[in-house]
C-alpha cells in the first residue's frame, strides 16, 4: 500500500496557489496549482512533453490549472520548467521536455507531467502531449487536441472539433459540431449530431451514431485501412451514399431511394445509392474489413 513520506507546502509567484512534494512507494510526485482570471471567452494553449491533458468544465470566470509532476527522482523533477503566459483571456501552459535525463541505477528515468484544467463551459482549448491520453468534457469552443501516443476521450463536447492521435484510440460522446478525427492505430467511437464528419484511422474499427435531427452540413469521410465500420442512422437521414471495402462485405438495413426505380450500383463490396432526398456526399472506405449500415 502506498504511504505519504513526506508533504511540504510552498508558497509561490502570483498566479501559483501553492505546491507540494509527495513520496510514495513507486515515485516522487509535485502537484503545483496555478489561477488565471479571465473576464470573456478563454483562449487555453496547454503543452505537456509527456503526461495526460484532461479538461473539465467549472461554473467560474476562473481557469485553474494543476501541474502533477512524476519521477523517480526530486532532481529529475526539479529539471521540469513550466512556463506560463496570459495576455487577456489568452492563456498559455507549457511543461518543457529536462535538458537531460536522470540516471536512475544505470538506466535513464524520464520525469512526467501530467496538466489538469478547470475552464469556463465557453471557451477555445488547444492541447498538445507528445506521450499522454486526453480527455476533454462539457466545453463549448473550438477544441483541438493532439497527442503523439495515447487515447482521446470526449464527452458533451459542441463546436469546431480536430482531435489525432499517432498511436490510441479515440472516443466520443455527445458531439454537436464540425469534426475531424484522424488516428495512426486505433478504433474510433463517435455520437452525436454533427454537420460535417471527417474519420480516419490507420488500423481500426469505426462506429458512428448519428442523433435525430443530425443534418449534412457537408461532405463525410469515414475510412479505415483495417477493420469494420459500423453506420446508425435516423431513419429519415439524407446523403448520397458511396460505401466500398476492399476485402469483406457490405449488410445494408437502411432505406435507399434506389430501391423505388432509381439509379444504383449494388455489389457484394460496393454499395452507391441515395438515402432520403440525397444531397451531400457520404463516403465510407475499408481496405479490409466489413460496413454495417443500420436504422439508429
Amino acid at each position: 500500500m502506498k504511504s505519504v513520506l513526506s508533504a511540504v507546502a510552498l508558497v509561490s509567484v502570483a498566479g501559483t496557489l501553492s505546491a507540494c512534494v509527495v513520496v510514495d512507494s513507486q515515485a516522487r510526485i509535485t502537484r503545483e496549482e496555478k489561477r488565471f482570471t479571465v473576464s470573456g471567452v478563454p483562449d487555453l494553449k496547454l503543452t505537456t512533453f509527456d503526461g495526460a491533458i484532461e479538461v473539465r468544465s467549472g461554473d467560474s470566470k476562473t481557469v485553474i490549472v494543476e501541474i502533477e509532476k512524476r519521477g523517480p527522482t526530486q532532481e529529475g523533477l526539479d529539471q521540469l520548467r513550466v512556463e506560463t503566459k496570459q495576455d487577456g483571456d489568452r492563456i498559455e501552459v507549457e511543461v518543457k521536455r529536462p535538458a537531460r535525463e536522470v540516471v536512475l541505477f544505470g538506466i535513464g528515468a524520464s520525469p512526467t507531467a501530467k496538466l489538469i484544467v478547470t475552464m469556463p463551459r465557453e471557451g477555445n482549448v488547444t492541447a498538445k502531449s507528445g506521450d499522454g491520453s486526453i480527455r476533454i468534457e462539457e466545453v463549448r469552443g473550438r477544441l483541438e487536441l493532439r497527442t503523439g501516443d495515447g487515447s482521446i476521450r470526449g464527452r458533451d463536447l459542441t463546436g469546431q472539433m480536430t482531435f489525432s492521435t499517432g498511436d490510441g484510440s479515440v472516443t466520443l460522446d455527445a458531439a454537436n459540431g464540425d469534426l475531424d478525427v484522424d488516428t495512426g492505430d486505433g478504433s474510433v467511437s463517435v455520437s452525436g449530431k454533427l454537420g460535417t464528419v471527417k474519420l480516419h484511422t490507420g488500423d481500426g474499427t469505426i462506429t458512428f451514431r448519428a442523433d435525430q435531427g443530425t443534418t449534412m452540413n457537408g461532405d463525410w469521410s469515414m475510412t479505415t485501412g483495417d477493420g469494420s465500420i459500423s453506420l446508425y442512422l435516423p431513419s429519415d437521414f439524407a446523403a448520397e451514399l458511396d460505401a466500398h471495402t476492399g476485402d469483406g462485405s457490405i449488410r445494408n438495413e437502411l432505406t435507399l431511394a434506389a430501391e423505388a426505380g432509381g439509379d444504383h450500383e449494388s455489389t457484394r463490396r460496393t454499395l452507391r445509392a441515395k438515402l432520403g432526398a440525397g444531397g451531400k456526399t457520404l463516403k465510407i472506405r475499408t481496405g479490409d474489413g466489413s460496413i454495417r449500415l443500420k436504422t439508429n
